[in-house]
């Protein structure tokens, strides 16, 4: 018993563990072979570092980088060169200038900076708001048979040609708007001074008709990439919540994607401001700055295209180059303000992960 007892309080001692047997690697040496390198070793060690070849490409990466700045300063100074008789007569004020008379060799383009700038800005009021509902029909509510079609004919209206469109506005928007639209304008709108003067169907207004219609498909076709892009994880939080068809869209749809819709905005904005036949054939090609809506007018683009080929004199050449400076800077005025609009939307938003 006392034997027993012992064995049970006395703590058990563990067994040594035998020595593991020894691990003896096979001397190349003694029987006389090499050990040959791995086909992974030997291309690494003889295809080098790779510093020349990683160099070469940043370099060329850097010169197509520097190219684009180089186009911009290129065009910038055959600008500015061929357009230095009317710059050194007339000065920056040149552009604040509204006399247009090529028989007394005095020019300016603030008329032409104004129809630019009006038919623009009066094309994405009518298109922005269009441009927007097809993208919203065309990704959240549209059949699923009824979405392809639509979306061919969408993006088929821009690769329609802009003379195509000229064509159709003067023989099918210019006599609606001297026979309908107009008169239905002045009768319900005139009290606002928009629409006073003789309507003649071109001016400003049909203008930026079919600004609009030459821009919708733009606008359209990347608000509906950019909508389509949101997750669906998005929709679902928000419906979850008890929201509503149309809430879901306003909060989990638009808000997600806001700004790249304002980038599509500026993108048809650009061609806006750069279209040239189409406007050329309906805005009536006068030198004027006037609030009326009907009243005949000129874009820079339109003034190019349809002066150019008529001067004559090398002041009256030269006025229609400074002409094209003055949409050179325009354009990079605008695309300065679309930047500042995108930071001013993105600076408070926070990061996301989706």
């Amino acid at each position: 018993m006392t034997d027993e007892r012992d064995s049970r309080s006395s703590p058990s001692v563990p067994q040594a563990l035998p020595n593991p047997p020894a691990i003896t690697m096979p001397d190349s040496t003694s029987h006389g072979a090499e050990v040959l390198p791995s086909a992974i070793r030997d291309f690494l060690s003889r295809r080098g570092s790779g510093r020349l070849a990683d160099n070469s490409f940043a370099a060329v990466m850097l010169l197509c980088a520097c190219t684009i700045f180089a186009i911009v300063a290129f065009i910038f100074g055959i600008l500015v060169l061929h357009s230095h008789l009317s710059l050194a007569q007339f000065g920056w004020s040149f552009f604040t200038r509204q006399a247009w008379d090529p028989v007394s060799g005095d020019f300016g383009a603030l008329p032409f900076i104004w129809g630019t700038l009006a038919t623009s800005f009066l094309a994405l009021l009518m298109a922005v708001p269009l441009a927007l509902g097809v993208a919203i029909f065309l990704t959240e509510l549209c059949p699923q048979p009824l979405r392809a079609p639509i979306s061919f004919l969408t993006e088929l209206l821009a690769a329609i040609p802009s003379v195509v469109y000229g064509l159709w506005a003067v023989f099918v928007l210019v006599p609606l708007m001297r026979d309908v639209i107009g008169p239905f304008l002045v009768k319900t709108l005139g009290w606002t001074t928009l629409f006073e003067g003789a309507n003649f169907g071109v001016g400003l207004l049909t203008a930026s008709m079919i600004l609009a219609i030459m821009i919708l498909p733009i606008i359209s076709s990347l608000t509906r990439d950019i909508m389509t892009a949101v997750p669906n994880s998005q929709r679902e939080a928000v419906l979850a919540l008890g929201a509503t068809r149309w809430e879901m869209i306003r909060i989990g749809v638009l808000r997600n994607s806001r700004i790249g819709i304002v980038g599509a905005i500026m993108l048809g904005l650009g061609r806006a401001l750069g279209e040239t036949m189409a406007v050329t054939m309906v805005i009536g090609n006068h030198p004027n700055i006037s609030k009326s809506l009907f009243a005949p007018a000129n874009t820079l683009a339109s003034v190019i295209a349809g002066e150019f080929s008529e001067a004559t004199s090398d002041i009256y050449l030269s006025a229609l180059i400074e002409i094209g400076l003055a949409l050179f800077l325009v354009t990079i005025v605008v695309n300065a303000i679309a930047r500042l609009m995108v930071w001013a939307v993105t600076r408070n938003a926070p990061a996301r992960v989706h």
